[in-house]
């Protein structure tokens, strides 16, 4: 198969997950129990009132009437308008995407940065040390809820050491550098503003620690199995009895074919922090889309919901397919049916 027919079918693959996403989102969606004409009402509106609120919004349509004109929209870039706010959905998560972009990459940045060097070390010196002890964080990391560390290291660096912030994005008196991309970090750079860089700098690391805690022992664990697996092969064999350096034969031999089976699991792991950002972005009071969306489905705003679900979803399928590439770009035989 050529690359531009896996590049065709992934696309296919694509455009049906989306769809199925939008479908299962829109039942769950209008399966949540409640009113939220009459919620936007409040308790004391009368039924006429909250009867024209419905008819307003559309609730009063028969749901595939209600489906079909979600799905034009959609086809037209329009994501609906939040029952809550009453702006556009898209608007608001032009907002709210870019401090959750933010905070994901660098959680991704540093669990890549600390998981893959305790991943090497982990295959060299296997069954020592520091081998259990990643181990140790890999189960750790999986099984400890995400709010849960988020509260101990806000004890720990905030109310106990008081070294860090404890939450938010910037302190109250900075203003926000000027909006470019969105990334305090990056547009503070982009300003020339040093005081606020550094101080989005200090806001960020516990946020984007808790979220990188958890997938760095997946991506250790990852980074070790390829590790032993290579180490194993006879080119490092050879290289040995050739009389090259160890340090030499792991970083330049053994490593650059050690992460081509990586590159599935290090990709989706941002995936995996889009949804992971939701409780982190709650505990520290962080605003981006995941306090957002919290209140939005407290407030029963469905728009603003599925809009939520449809970009992430998006976001991780898209993640997905730029993976398949590149894994097919690295080793063209799985494209021949030859990667086995």
């Amino acid at each position: 198969m050529t690359f531009w027919s896996i590049l065709r079918q992934r696309c296919w693959g694509l455009v049906l997950v989306m769809a199925g996403v939008c479908v299962i989102t829109f039942i769950i969606s209008h399966l949540i129990p409640g009113d939220p004409a009459r919620l936007l009402a409040g308790d004391r509106a009368s039924d006429a009132i909250v009867e024209n609120i419905r008819q307003q919004l559309g609730l009063d349509q028969p749901l595939y009437v209600q489906f079909y004109r979600y799905v034009s929209d959609l086809f037209h870039g329009d994501l609906g308008t939040s029952i809550r706010t009453g702006r556009p959905v898209l608007e608001e998560l032009r907002i709210f995407f870019p401090a959750t972009l933010e905070l994901a990459f660098c959680a991704l940045l540093l669990a890549l940065l600390i998981g893959i060097p305790l991943g090497i070390l982990s295959a060299v010196w296997r069954n020592r040390w520091l081998d259990h002890l990643v181990r140790i964080m890999a189960i750790t990391g999986i099984s400890t809820p995400a709010f849960w560390l988020g509260l101990g290291v806000i004890v720990l660096f905030y109310g106990h050491l008081q070294i860090l912030p404890g939450g938010g994005r910037l302190d109250d008196w900075l203003a926000p550098p000027t909006h470019v991309t969105g990334f305090y970090l990056l547009d503070a750079l982009l300003e020339g503003n040093g005081e606020v860089f550094f101080n989005a700098l200090q806001h960020l690391i516990l946020p984007a620690l808790t979220l990188a805690f958890v997938h760095l022992g997946i991506v250790a664990r990852q980074i070790r199995s390829a590790m032993l697996e290579q180490l194993s092969e006879d080119y490092i064999r050879t290289a040995r009895a050739s009389g090259l350096p160890g340090w030499y034969i792991v970083l330049c031999y053994a490593l650059p074919n050690a992460l081509i089976p990586s590159i599935t699991v290090l990709g989706l792991a941002l995936g995996d922090l889009l949804y992971g950002a939701v409780l982190t972005e709650t505990v520290f009071a962080w605003p981006g889309m995941g306090a957002w969306v919290v209140t939005s489905i407290q407030a029963l705003d469905f728009p603003a919901v599925m809009g939520f679900a449809v970009v992430v979803s998006f976001a991780y399928v898209l993640v997905n397919l730029v993976v398949d590439l590149l894994y097919l770009w690295i080793d063209p035989r799985i494209g021949r049916g030859g990667g086995e």
